[in-house]
């Protein structure tokens, strides 16, 4: 049996008390030989090699440190126990999937302490796998030869793809990517939409392309699911998508992903009717018009009719639901949009005034600007702006925070502040750098309070650090595409 025994968190190591043995690691009763990845240089290479040799990550263990050396130049990395004894092992765990499992590779490198010395290395180990797309971290572990009690350091990787913190945490969040479905860990449908968006947008604020992969590894696997082409029964889950495929054309110049763009905001129209004057529906059952379908409809509409020659049908659409949601007064009388639209009523039902809907309302007035020279549209999103940014409800602080906010990564709502900060973003590129402080502050703060050794991002941009998943990190992944 397997036990499990935790060791002071500022040394941040796991320990795992293997009364049967070493050998066996969480989850597995045996790990197999893995096959060598070679990409600059193979597999084992000898760490005397290495033109760098930096460590960020430690632990100890009875008097023992055990180290992860990165060679940043080769994007390979060794493992090292030092001030040991005969007997004592050291090994690298390889892990493909953020830290979740090392399928990767268990036990890379193994080795001995031999007789008279106090001292052992691994060989050096690819942190990717390029080949196959693979994005990898690595840790090292060990343990005293005469204790049965496993220490790991925390994970980490090379600068590979990582250097500067946004290419980093974009990279971070490629390592949820799971190439099997072209999702993010979880399958997340509409979340999934915001990760590739944020990937998308980070290709192009920071130039690094290797990731460009994800647009048609997504849209091949996936396209033909639901009710085809990225359409469900949630209108504002297909407007998600639809606007991850005009950024995937703005990119990539491909005219399949515009015409399922189209398709995604024609499924959206034909739930738009005459109820309370007009709006499209959240879901195919007509039950809510709240504000979120309705922000990205104006928004996908008019970013299509941006993109396609002599249109006037998205265009008078989106004109047509933006006169419509001002008469609804969900936009309130504090700049800040509430959730939906009482059916009863026709007006605004005074619900919770969350971050997205803010920051897509805001996306959406200035994609509107840009097709129709509105300066009243600019001016509203600047008032949304204002209020998001000076709220002391939603940025305390003058931190970003959602309504009751989780200090888990769980549920789809950690993925608000991503649109949230995205529009925000969009509107400071409009505006000159108006809110270029208030981004900085932001960014700032969750790279300082927010994030782990291999640049995963939790919930609270304030701090602490409580864990991640890919909602969580592509919202930090959109806040640091928007920061100066």
């Amino acid at each position: 049996m397997t036990t499990w025994v935790s060791l002071p968190a500022s040394a941040a190591v796991l320990a795992i008390a293997a009364a049967v043995s070493p050998q066996v690691s969480p989850g597995s009763a045996a790990r197999a030989v893995t096959a060598a990845i070679c990409n600059k240089y193979c597999d084992g290479r000898d760490a005397a090699l290495a033109p760098a040799d930096r460590v960020p990550v430690t632990a100890g263990l009875y008097g023992r440190v055990f180290k992860v050396h990165v060679n940043d130049t080769d994007a390979m990395a060794w493992g090292s126990v030092e001030n040991g004894s005969a007997g004592d092992e050291v090994w690298l765990d390889r892990s493909f999937d953020g830290g979740q499992t090392w399928a990767g590779g268990s036990k890379l490198g193994d080795g001995t302490i031999p007789s008279g010395a106090n001292s052992r290395r691994t060989g050096q180990f690819n942190v990717d796998d390029w080949g196959s797309t693979g994005v990898g971290a690595l840790r090292a572990c060990g343990k005293a030869g005469d204790r049965p009690e496993i220490v790991c350091t925390a994970w980490t990787r090379s600068t590979w793809n990582a250097w500067d913190r946004r290419t980093a945490a974009a990279t971070a969040l490629m390592m949820r990517f799971d190439r099997t479905t072209g999702l993010f860990d979880t399958n997340g449908w509409w979340t999934g939409a915001n990760a590739l968006t944020a990937i998308i947008n980070n290709i192009q604020r920071s130039g690094m392309n290797s990731y460009r992969y994800a647009i048609a590894s997504t849209y091949d696997k996936q396209v033909g699911t639901h009710q085809g082409q990225f359409r469900n029964e949630y209108l504002d889950d297909t407007g998600w998508w639809g606007l991850a495929w005009v950024a995937a054309y703005d990119l990539t110049g491909d005219s399949r992903y515009l015409n399922t763009a189209r398709a995604d905001a024609d499924w959206m129209y034909s739930y738009w009717d005459t109820r309370c004057g007009g709006g499209v529906y959240w879901n195919t059952a007509r039950t809510v018009k709240n504000a979120i379908p309705n922000s990205l409809y104006i928004h996908l509409n008019a970013a299509l009719s941006r993109r396609i020659a002599g249109d006037t049908v998205y265009r008078q659409r989106a004109q047509a639901g933006w006169a419509w949601f001002q008469s609804t007064g969900m936009l309130n009388s504090g700049n800040l949009v509430n959730d939906g639209v009482n059916l009863s009523t026709c007006k605004n039902n005074g619900d919770v005034t969350w971050t997205y809907n803010q920051g897509a309302l805001i996306n959406a007035l200035v994609e509107l600007n840009r097709l129709t020279g509105d300066a009243a549209a600019l001016a509203t999103a600047r008032r949304i702006g204002d209020a998001m940014t000076t709220s002391g409800y939603l940025s305390p602080n003058g931190i970003l925070r959602e309504p009751n906010e989780p200090d888990a990564c769980g549920g789809d709502g950690v993925s608000f502040k991503g649109a949230a900060i995205r529009g925000l973003g969009v509107l400071n590129a409009a505006t000159g750098g108006a809110y270029d402080a208030y981004l900085r502050r932001n960014a700032d703060s969750a790279y300082a309070n927010g994030r782990d050794s291999l640049d995963f991002y939790g919930s609270h941009w304030a701090g602490p650090f409580r864990g991640t998943n890919h909602s969580c990190q592509h919202s930090a992944v959109d806040l640091l595409n928007a920061a100066p």
